[in-house]
């Protein structure tokens, strides 16, 4: 009788190699937070490759040449090395193969490639090279890829079939955080809405009841009466002002989603805006903004409404003039109000005006926020973001 045929042993190496994915799947599949998902691939990436340097780019793949990068997460690079590249890699030449074609690619010399399409300013010189697509679905949700094996001059067909099964695992990892992600978006929006709702449906009635109170309670004043008066005067306009500031409040709970289109988005809120506040708004933007990437669309729509925002629960302002300049290079949003503005030095009138956000949305993409105010001269934020 014959032997059944028997697979070759695994060796030490293997073994290890095996045992360190099974750790990085696990602890990548442990994960929901997309951010933290994407760090864990990369930096599982460069550990099992045995890589001086590993990074995931994730974005819009909407064809070929038309690669939209929205994140780019990077490992085996200090801070003060990352901030030294003038711009992160875009998904062109050797990237874009990877990501257009949803193919491994692994070279000895990436500038020996005809593909090769050269290094941004302050990026690392590499030179071995292995790419792999992150393929979920049949759509590709990330490109990985690792750079200059340590201890080799290029990487194997093992590092290769590893890395493979790392992208597999980490297509299952980026869905699942992606739709945890939009399971919490879906709860937020709806308490806010619910909140919104029971504010307009029982606060704001309550105090209208009130109002029409101290309103017949003042047409029942004898004359003479004039401190009285002018005390439920007070009184109303006190109620009044309340019932703006919830107003206000709703508005801002209003959930919004930014569609794609610049200049439809930007006249919503601009709308939503006077129609509440009754502060006229004056808008100076392109007529054509088509080629307006998407990431830099949502930051300027994003950044339009929480300034706006911020005006209507801080400024007291009479106008407010929303402006958007492009050129080849770069796009600026100014938002400038004539309100009573505010001390940019205290810290706690920073945090209540929640300009962390956009600050860190404006460095997220590589641009700048300023806010230029003071007590009693209005207050002007502007987003500049290059192309």
């Amino acid at each position: 009788m014959a032997e059944p045929p028997t697979s070759p042993p695994i060796d030490d190496q293997a073994r290890q190699a095996l045992a360190a994915l099974n750790r990085s799947a696990v602890a990548i599949a442990g994960e929901l937070d997309v951010d933290k998902v994407l760090q864990l691939i990369v930096d599982s990436a460069r550990e099992l490759g045995g890589a001086r340097y590993a990074a995931l780019a994730v974005g819009d793949w909407r064809g070929p040449g038309q690669s939209n990068v929205q994140r780019f997460v990077y490992s085996g690079m200090t801070r003060d090395e990352a901030r030294a590249v003038t711009h992160w890699p875009r998904g062109e030449g050797l990237l874009g193969a990877v990501i257009h074609g949803q193919e491994t690619i692994r070279l000895d010399d990436i500038t020996a490639d005809q593909r090769y399409a050269g290094f941004p300013t302050g990026h690392p010189i590499m030179t071995s090279f292995l790419g792999v697509p992150i393929v979920g679905a049949g759509e590709t949700l990330g490109n990985l890829y690792l750079a200059d094996k340590i201890n080799a001059p290029s990487f194997s067909e093992g590092d290769e079939e590893l890395i493979r099964l790392l992208a597999a695992h980490a297509a299952v990892a980026i869905q699942n955080a992606r739709l945890y992600a939009q399971l919490e978006r879906l709860a937020v929006l709806e308490e806010r809405t619910r909140i919104g709702m029971d504010l307009h449906d029982g606060v704001i009635q309550s105090i209208y009841a009130v109002g029409l109170t101290l309103e017949s309670t003042r047409l029942a004043l004898p004359e003479g009466a004039d401190e009285a008066m002018t005390l439920l005067d007070a009184s109303i306009a006190g109620l009044n002002d309340a019932i703006r500031d919830i107003r206000n409040f709703i508005l801002d709970l209003r959930p919004r989603r930014f569609a794609g289109d610049v200049q439809q988005g930007m006249a919503q809120l601009v709308r939503e805006f006077q129609a509440n506040t009754m502060v006229p708004v004056s808008m100076s933007i392109p007529e054509q903004l088509d080629d307006v990437p998407l990431p830099l669309g949502r930051a300027i729509f994003l950044t339009t409404q929480e300034a706006l925002a911020n005006v209507a629960r801080h400024a007291r302002a009479k106008r407010v003039d929303v402006a958007l300049h492009t050129s080849a290079g770069r796009v600026v949003l100014k938002v400038q109000d004539d309100g009573r503005g505010f001390d940019t030095h205290n810290e706690a009138l920073r945090i209540g005006h929640g300009l962390a956000n956009m600050q860190a949305r404006a460095e997220g993409l590589g641009g700048a926020f300023t806010i230029r105010s003071q007590p009693g001269a209005g207050t002007a934020v502007i987003l500049d973001l290059p192309r």
